[in-house]
């Protein structure tokens, strides 16, 4: 495995927010993005990599997050407003030429959507987690209410709507909400673990902390993640998922247009959010109605939702020679 250093640190005025970014080697700008809840750092494995590989390595934290801008608006979260900043960061880190962009989980539509409104600002995009699936047809509100809350059922991002709650929860014991949540949904943890209740039980209710936790995530890690999240709070992060009908707004401006430029997909087969909840039969085939390049589906056996952590060696091996290929 890679050897961590701790990379460069730059405060990026994004435009509407400045953006921390981490930054390792030169090169053509591969810009990566994390999703929730993590932070610049679950790209560490492959920032050297991609460094030593010839490119300018950098990931952001996501406004809301760790160094960067923290704004108290939930509007303030909206993909709209999100995929200005990873534009604003890569004009910023690259002015004269198209970035190269990676996502995992929320990190993925945020490049998938900051190419599909920007094509001339990025000539490839990766997503890590979750297929692109193109312009929404409806909120994901709306599918989620359908397949859960309408049934009395407990889904994590019903739970995320009300202010207040869902903050209180994960901030009372920082480091408890983390274990249980990467370890819910991790390829480690045994079929059910991610319980299933009723609507309105909070999201901790039932989740397991697994006393020793897996490799993937050292000591040193998670108490990375915890003194960010101490820091930040969680208001930014769950905004996110308070944005959906904000979000499909927006988008249909874009309605019949597709990613048109070099794109790669990796998922695990026990993520939960690679099939969408058990939605999509086949992402890749779903991705290729929307893309007109894409240049590989990788589905890694047994890996969970922390693609990038808990397989480093095996995405930066799928991903420099893809990166090679587009640069």
């Amino acid at each position: 495995m890679h050897q961590f250093k701790t990379p460069d640190f730059k405060l990026v005025d994004a435009g509407q927010a400045k953006i921390r970014v981490a930054v390792e080697g030169e090169g053509p700008l591969v810009l990566m993005v994390h999703g929730f809840p993590e932070s610049w750092y679950s790209w560490r494995h492959q920032l050297g990599p991609i460094a030593q590989a010839g490119f300018t390595a950098a990931a952001i934290d996501v406004r809301g997050y760790g160094g960067s801008d923290k704004p108290r608006d939930i509007a303030a979260y909206s993909m709209e407003n999100i995929t200005a900043d990873v534009a604003g960061v890569a004009k910023a880190l690259q002015p004269d030429a198209p970035a190269i962009l990676i996502g995992h989980d929320w990190g993925a539509p945020i490049v998938w959507n900051s190419s599909l409104s920007r094509p001339e600002a990025f000539k490839a995009t990766a997503g890590l987690s979750v297929a692109y699936s193109g312009v929404p047809n409806r909120p994901f509100t709306d599918i989620f209410r359908e397949a859960f809350t309408d049934k009395g059922l407990f889904f994590y991002q019903a739970w995320f709507q009300e202010v207040g709650p869902p903050e209180a929860e994960a901030e009372a014991d920082v480091r408890d909400f983390l274990r249980k949540f990467y370890y819910g949904a991790s390829g480690d943890a045994p079929a059910g673990t991610w319980p299933i209740k009723k609507h309105g039980a909070p999201l901790l209710e039932g989740m397991v902390d697994p006393g020793v936790f897996p490799a993937w995530l050292t000591a040193a890690d998670l108490d990375y993640y915890v003194g960010e999240f101490t820091a930040s709070g969680f208001f930014g992060p769950i905004s996110r998922y308070r944005n959906h009908e904000r979000d499909f707004e927006w988008l249909q401006q874009f309605k019949g247009r597709k990613l048109d430029m070099p794109t790669l997909l990796i998922g695990g087969d026990r993520d939960p959010a690679f099939n969408g909840f058990g939605r999509i039969a086949d992402p890749g085939a779903m991705m290729r109605q929307h893309v007109t390049d894409l240049r590989g589906v990788h589905v890694l056996p047994g890996c969970g939702h922390w693609t990038q952590q808990e397989r480093p060696d095996e995405v930066t091996a799928l991903l420099v020679p893809w990166l090679k290929g587009v640069r």
